[in-house]
C-alpha cells in the first residue's frame, strides 16, 4: 500500500497559557484535499506552522511519505516538498514581489527567472501581479497573490493553504480549484484551512475538526451540509441573521465625484466616485483587493485629506480636508483591514487600546492628579464590558492585542467601534479569516447597528458577507465605482462580472464573462 503523504502521531504544542495542540493525530493521503475546520484559536495555525517547520512541538511523531522527519525550518520543509500559504502574511516589506519569491526558492534560479515566472504563473491562475512592486505599497489581497504565486513556484508535494480565496471572485475562485483539483490528480496533497463552508464541501475529499487544541471529528464533507460542519466545527449552530426591513433615512454620509490621484506610485487613483450611505442602511462595496479601495477608504477616514472639501459630506458637513479626530468628533468611526498596526497596537492591552479611537473613553476614563493619570480602573472596565458582550476569548482586559486569534481581536475590534455608538461606522473586511460563529456576531452586531440607526459602509471581498448584510451594494473596479444594486438585483455571477468592471457594457457581454 501506498504510505500517507503526511501522518501526525500525537502533535502536542504547549503554551504558558494555553495548550495550543492537545495529542493531535491526522493523516493525508496522496491526492487528497484535505481541509482543517475549527473555530478561531481551536490550533489549526499552530498545527499548520508544525508542518511547515516554523514551529517546534513539544511531543509527537511527524512522518512524511512513510519517514520520520523532524523538520526544523521552512527551509527543510521546503527541500521535502512542504509548501504553505500563511492566513498572515511573511513577506519583507521593503524587498519587491519578485524579490520575496526569490527568497523561496532555489538560488540556481536568477531574479530575472523568477521575475518571468512569476508573470507566467500569475497569468497562468489569474493572480495578476506586478512582480516589481515594492510589498509595503500592495494592499492585503495582492500579498495574498504573492503568498499563493511563491507556494505554487516550489512544485509542492504537500501544499497548505490558510484561507486562500478569501480576495478572489468568484470565478477566480472557481480557476483556483481547478487547479487545485489538477495538483490533487497530479497526485500531490493540499490542506485546505478555510471558514467557507460550501468551498470545503464542493473542493475537498475528507476533514479534519478541531475545538480547542483536540481532534473532534473526521468526516467526508461531500457528505455534510453546512448546518452539520457548522455543528461539529463550533458545537451548535450559528445564530441566523435576523434582516428586516428597513426605511432607511437622511443622508449621512455623501461622497460627490470624487477625483483623486493616489499618492502612492503603485496605487489607483479615484475616478469620479458618487456613494451616499443614509441613516439604517448598510452599503456594501464589493471588489478584488487593488481597485482603489484603499484609497477610497483613506479619503473616507481622514487619513489622506487631499480631497476637495466638499467632495465629501457628513451629516451636511464638508469634511473632505478634515482629520481623522475632526471626522470621528462628527460621529464616524472606522474598522481598517489591519488589525495589528492600524486597528490595534500589538504590545498594548485590551484597555489601552480603547485609547486611540474611543476618545468618549479617554473621557470617562477621566484625568487624575496633577500629572494627569489615567483612570485605568475605569478603563478596564469598559474593556471588559466589550469582552463580555462581544464574547471575545481573551485573557482579561489586561491581554495583549497579539495575544488574541485574529477573530477574537476582530470582534473586540468592532465591539470598542460600535460601543462609541457612531453616527456612521465604515468597516473593511469585517470577517476576514474569522471563524462561522465569529463572523455570524460580527454580521449581527453591524444589522442591529443598522437598526438603530447609524449608517453601515462595509467593504469587503467576501460576496456572500456582502450580499447577507447590505441594504445596497456596488462594485469597485479600476478605480471607479459601480451604479447601486438592490439586494434584489444583486447576485454572485453578475457582481462578479461587474468586479471586471463591466458594469458598462451591453447586458449579453457581462453575461458572458459571468458565464
Amino acid at each position: 500500500m501506498t504510505s500517507p503523504r503526511l501522518s501526525l502521531t500525537q502533535i502536542t504544542k504547549r503554551y504558558p497559557a494555553v495548550v495550543a495542540n492537545d495529542a493531535v493525530s491526522l493523516t493525508v493521503q496522496p491526492g487528497e484535499i484535505h481541509a482543517v475546520l475549527g473555530e478561531n484559536g481551536a490550533g489549526k495555525s499552530t498545527l499548520m506552522k508544525i508542518i511547515y517547520g516554523a514551529v517546534k512541538p513539544d511531543g509527537g511523531e511527524i512522518r512524511f511519505n512513510g519517514q520520520g522527519v523532524h523538520i526544523r525550518n521552512p527551509q527543510e520543509a521546503r527541500r521535502l516538498g512542504i509548501s504553505m500559504v500563511f492566513q498572515h502574511f511573511s513577506l519583507f516589506d521593503t524587498l519587491s514581489v519578485a524579490e520575496n519569491v526569490w527568497l523561496g526558492l532555489d538560488k540556481s534560479l536568477t531574479l530575472a527567472q523568477v521575475t518571468q515566472r512569476i508573470t507566467d504563473t500569475a497569468s497562468q491562475y489569474g493572480l495578476d501581479i506586478d512582480p516589481l512592486r515594492p510589498v509595503h505599497t500592495l494592499g492585503v489581497g495582492e500579498m495574498q497573490r504573492v503568498e499563493i504565486i511563491r507556494a505554487l513556484l516550489t512544485n509542492p508535494q504537500l501544499l497548505i493553504l490558510d484561507e486562500p480565496t478569501s480576495v478572489l471572485t468568484p470565478q477566480a475562485v472557481e480557476k483556483l480549484f481547478v487547479v487545485l483539483r489538477q495538483l490533487a490528480a497530479e497526485g500531490r496533497s493540499i490542506l485546505y484551512i478555510s471558514h467557507k463552508l460550501h468551498e470545503i464541501r464542493a473542493l475537498c475529499t475528507a476533514c479534519t475538526v478541531m475545538r480547542a487544541g483536540r481532534v473532534t471529528g473526521v468526516c467526508d464533507p461531500r457528505q455534510e451540509t453546512n448546518a452539520s460542519l457548522s455543528q461539529l466545527m463550533i458545537g451548535s449552530l450559528p445564530p441566523e441573521l435576523k434582516v428586516r426591513s428597513h426605511q432607511p433615512g437622511a443622508p449621512v454620509l455623501t461622497v460627490r465625484g470624487l477625483r483623486l490621484s493616489s499618492d502612492d506610485p503603485f496605487g489607483v487613483d479615484l475616478q469620479g466616485i458618487d456613494l451616499q450611505v443614509r441613516a439604517g442602511e448598510v452599503v456594501g462595496i464589493a471588489g478584488v483587493s487593488g481597485n482603489g479601495q484603499r484609497e477610497l477608504l483613506y479619503a473616507l477616514s481622514g487619513e489622506d485629506t487631499r480631497a476637495p472639501a466638499q467632495s465629501i459630506t457628513l451629516d451636511d458637513q464638508a469634511v473632505g480636508q478634515w482629520g481623522p479626530d475632526a471626522r470621528r468628533a462628527q460621529g464616524l468611526h472606522f474598522v481598517p483591514e489591519e488589525r495589528l498596526g492600524r486597528g490595534a497596537v500589538p504590545s498594548l492591552s485590551l484597555a489601552h487600546n480603547l485609547l486611540l479611537t474611543r476618545h468618549d473613553a479617554v473621557a470617562s476614563a477621566g484625568l487624575s492628579g496633577a500629572l494627569g493619570w489615567l483612570n485605568l480602573k475605569t478603563l478596564k472596565a469598559q474593556a471588559t464590558h466589550i469582552i463580555a458582550k462581544y464574547q471575545v476569548k481573551a485573557g482579561g482586559p489586561d491581554a495583549a492585542a497579539r495575544s488574541l486569534s485574529g477573530g477574537n481581536l476582530q470582534k473586540f475590534l468592532v465591539g470598542r467601534e460600535i460601543e462609541a455608538a457612531p453616527k456612521l461606522l465604515i468597516v473593511s473586511q469585517p470577517t476576514w479569516g474569522v471563524d462561522v460563529g465569529a463572523a455570524a456576531q460580527i454580521r449581527a452586531a453591524l444589522l442591529a447597528l443598522r437598526d438603530a440607526g447609524c449608517a453601515v459602509l462595509v467593504v469587503s471581498e467576501e460576496l456572500d458577507e456582502l450580499l447577507e448584510l447590505s441594504d445596497r451594494l456596488h462594485v469597485m473596479a479600476e478605480g471607479r465605482l459601480s451604479p447601486a444594486l438592490t439586494r434584489e438585483e444583486a447576485n454572485v455571477s453578475r457582481i462578479g462580472a461587474w468586479m471586471s468592471g463591466l458594469w458598462d457594457k451591453p447586458a449579453q457581454e457581462v453575461n458572458h464573462v459571468a458565464s
